[in-house]
């Protein structure tokens, strides 16, 4: 997939995908920054002020005024927030490409942050944290990295708390905008059928005037674990929810993340997984079991995540960590599994790339995070050269039995009750 990647005189990068055969295109601005990058007292605001971006601007000073404009012109738009990054996006028909680069730029320029409309907004949040808090399968995941990193920005929750949420000022977020969403800090892409030069000079037009000042940096991930950790958020639910793993790398590793991925896929990436297969098909002991290998900048992990009978969750938790070992101490893995592994991933990941959203994301994550492009054949490519040698070797080293974490949603009162299933 051929892309154009130029930076602004003040820094901005710019990148521009054309897809051929489409009719739409994706114009997103990423900003690096999100979570991590927050103080305590503030934690929550990076997801907040990307609420508040489509609340009026001082030249369309309602939310209705633009999201009457968007919808009058058939586009999807909306904003997401990570750790490590935020991004704002309309999707629309290529035709109004301008357009929606218009709206975006004015949006993270001219934001009203009308003090009214924040306390609004606040209530909203508040509820989006509670629909968090009611459904384990996702928030077993905010649970799982609060264990790994502790009270640390990357331990804490993306949408912050309702205590910290009603506290939030108009100060603070224009406090914030002035150390994070500097010039050079934002990426803006545009994926679709599109003119290369004439989308440029349109980008240039509307975001070559943005001020470009020093950032906050994030500080450092605490990862340091040693011996076998257990948290359990005390909840009545039908079904116990856990997600069982152990640290691994950051993005910055070139050697292992592609291994680390590809032994994800073979323990549980797919309905033919050996997980999958073992807890669910085998043994009936859940209804969902994936494993993932995720990245921060600095850290990352590889984790199970289980959903089963509380009264069978030991025997799921005793099964996950069998299949572990089985990598680990035995080595037993085939080449049929491996080729599976990596057809699987291959697929998945040309799948996720099908529409002009997902190409946007893609490479302005990347130019976010690691400053480097990497085009989704050489993506497969890198998949396609792991060798069994390379599983081996990083399950010996990363898939520690002896220092694994285990973080569970269920109605369970003491931790060791399963801490001897880890050893």
């Amino acid at each position: 997939m051929k892309y154009h990647r130029s930076v602004l005189s003040n820094g901005t990068r710019v990148i521009i995908v054309p897809v051929l055969g489409v009719e739409s295109a994706t114009t997103l601005v990423m900003y690096g920054t999100g979570s991590r990058y927050e103080e305590k007292k503030h934690n929550g605001i990076s997801h907040f002020l990307e609420h508040m971006a489509f609340k009026g601007t001082t030249t369309r000073p309602s939310a209705r005024e633009i999201s009457a404009l968007i919808d009058g012109i058939g586009g999807d738009f909306n904003a997401f927030t990570s750790k490590e990054y935020t991004g704002y996006y309309i999707k629309s028909a290529t035709t109004h490409v301008n357009l929606c680069l218009d709206v975006l730029s004015d949006m993270l320029k001219n934001l009203l942050m009308d003090p009214e409309e924040i306390d609004r907004e606040k209530g909203a949040i508040a509820g989006e944290i509670g629909m968090n808090e009611d459904n384990p399968m996702r928030n077993i995941g905010d649970i799982y990295e609060g264990l790994l990193y502790g009270d640390t920005p990357l331990g804490w929750d993306t949408a912050g708390t309702p205590e910290i949420i009603k506290s939030l000022t108009r100060e603070d977020f224009i406090k914030y905008m002035g150390e994070h969403y500097s010039a050079h800090n934002m990426t803006v892409v545009v994926a679709g059928n599109v003119h290369v030069e004439s989308t440029f000079k349109e980008i240039e037009k509307y975001f070559g005037d943005v001020k470009r000042y020093e950032v906050k940096s994030y500080l450092p991930a605490h990862d340091k674990q040693t011996k076998h950790e257990v948290y359990i958020k005390q909840k009545k639910t039908e079904q116990a929810h856990f997600a069982l793993g152990v640290r691994t790398v950051g993005l910055s590793d070139k050697k292992d993340r592609f291994p680390l991925s590809v032994l994800a896929s073979i323990l549980g990436g797919g309905m033919s997984s050996r997980l999958f297969y073992e807890i669910r098909e085998r043994r009936g002991l859940s209804y969902y079991a994936h494993t993932s290998s995720d990245h921060y900048l600095d850290a990352g992990y590889l984790a199970t995540w289980i959903g089963a009978d509380p009264k069978r969750v030991e025997e799921a938790i005793k099964v996950t960590v069998e299949e572990y070992a089985k990598i680990t101490v035995k080595g037993e893995i085939t080449e049929e599994e491996l080729t599976k592994a990596k057809e699987f991933m291959k697929g998945h990941f040309v799948l996720g790339l099908e529409d002009t959203r997902s190409i946007a994301v893609m490479y302005a994550s990347q130019e976010i995070l690691e400053r480097h492009l990497t085009d989704p054949k050489e993506t497969m490519e890198k998949v396609d050269a792991v060798t069994l040698d390379d599983i081996h070797r990083v399950a010996k080293e990363y898939l520690d039995t002896k220092a694994m974490s285990l973080a569970m949603i269920g109605n369970f009162e003491e931790p060791e009750k399963f801490e001897h299933l880890l050893k």
